[in-house]
């Protein structure tokens, strides 16, 4: 037996070293991004669906999010070895999600520290199970609890980052895309990662709340920052003209709703009726509206 899982351990590290290095792309200086296509996480892409990379100070390196598989974290890991000689000191998840958390175990070494929303140990707590039960069936992953780590740094309200003649500004955000969202601003180069807090061209997906999202929104739209990295979609350098589609399909999804219930519309009915017309603005429609629908209608219906 021991043989076996020696044997399993040495295939594991040779098929661990075959593994090309992510596909990146430095963005701004030191601000290196893999941006992925649009697809549903399914087993031919194994999970690996958002946009995911680094930040390379003067003394060390930090990630945001770390993909959407144990694999692609490897391969993330070996595109930063081949960026940069500076040691990897945070891995920063921005939520909860798989595609984003994944890859955490390739970066679990004593030096580095992960961070995260104060809320997101409870998160992973509390979904872990349920994500580990469908990795295999759903994504055809080999997904371990070692793959789910909470973070070191628990992030409240805001925490800055030095590593090294470079500041990350790490804000928690209220309940929005999910209740753990966590966005990573760039001072040096007025760069903002809002993962899934923005949705370019892939539909929004609501797993929190849609007032609280909208407020977010709201909030980040007064500001100014000369490149956003989306957690789905291409880059952002028109800052805040591409956020509008996101706002104007949610603020639809939330009047379209109110009106329904207002009528005395049932769930059923709203699901079937609401935001039709959005339909052709966006990728992965039919999988994500519906649910996006039925949470929405969920909080909106007990609002004053």
């Amino acid at each position: 037996m021991r043989f076996i899982l020696v044997l399993l351990g040495i295939l594991v590290s040779h098929a661990s070293q075959a593994l090309p290095a992510l596909p990146v792309t430095e963005v701004m200086p030191g601000i290196f991004v893999h941006v992925s296509e649009h697809h549903w996480p399914d087993r031919d892409n194994h999970g690996e669906i958002a946009n995911i990379g680094f930040i390379v100070g003067d003394d060390c390196v930090a990630v945001v999010d770390s993909g959407g598989s144990p694999q692609q974290g490897i391969a993330l890991h070996k595109a930063i070895k081949k960026a940069t000689t500076k040691p990897i000191c945070y891995v920063i998840n921005t939520h909860v999600h798989p595609d984003h958390i994944y890859g955490n175990r390739a970066f679990k070494e004593k030096a580095v520290q992960f961070v995260g929303h104060h809320k997101l140990e409870r998160a992973m707590a509390t979904r872990g199970p349920h994500y580990l039960s469908k990795a295999d069936e759903l994504l055809d992953l080999r997904v371990t609890a070692s793959n789910i780590i909470p973070p070191d740094l628990p992030v409240k309200d805001s925490m800055t980052l030095n590593l090294g003649n470079r500041e990350l500004v790490l804000t928690a955000h209220p309940t929005a895309h999910t209740d753990n969202d966590l966005s990573v601003y760039d001072k040096k180069t007025n760069t903002m990662w809002l993962a899934d807090l923005l949705f370019l061209e892939h539909i929004p997906v609501i797993d929190g709340s849609i007032k609280g999202w909208l407020n977010e929104l709201a909030r980040l739209e007064k500001n100014h920052y000369k490149l956003v990295i989306p957690g789905h979609g291409p880059l952002v350098r028109d800052w805040p003209v591409s956020l509008q589609p996101q706002k104007a399909y949610l603020t639809q999804l939330a009047s379209e709703i109110r009106a329904m219930i207002k009528q005395g519309k049932t769930l059923e009915y709203a699901v079937d009726h609401v935001g039709l017309s959005t339909k052709q603005h966006w990728q992965l429609f039919e999988q994500f509206h519906r649910k996006n629908i039925t949470i929405a209608y969920a909080e909106l219906e007990w609002e004053d």
